[in-house]
């Protein structure tokens, strides 16, 4: 039976922490500079709050929606809100009334 004698280069002992070093750089690069790495962290909180602002003056306009169609629900119609819609789309007016047109934004 042949055996093979190999010499110890020492070689091989370097493939483990080699590889290991490798592979931790590569996932701490990712940790630092990632998509959600710790540099993007302060942009991710920015977003954040921008959102929840957003969300805040949306529930806002929500609420005050809500209330608008609520004075036309419950079978009691306010007159003045009835009057205001139906001018409003079939673009109505009576003869001795002003129109004011007020544009959003301004």
């Amino acid at each position: 039976m042949a055996t093979r004698q190999r010499r110890n280069t020492g070689l091989g002992k370097l493939v483990v922490p080699v590889f290991s070093i490798l592979l931790s750089s590569y996932f701490l690069y990712h940790a630092q500079i990632g998509r959600f790495g710790w540099d993007s962290q302060s942009q991710l909180i920015v977003k954040a709050v921008t959102l929840e602002n957003q969300l805040a003056s949306l529930q806002s306009e929500r609420k005050l929606l809500a209330k608008r169609v609520n004075l036309l629900r419950n079978g009691s119609i306010e007159r003045d809100m009835l009057d205001e819609q139906a001018r409003y789309h079939l673009n109505l007016m009576h003869v001795d009334e002003i129109s004011i047109m007020k544009v959003n934004g301004s």
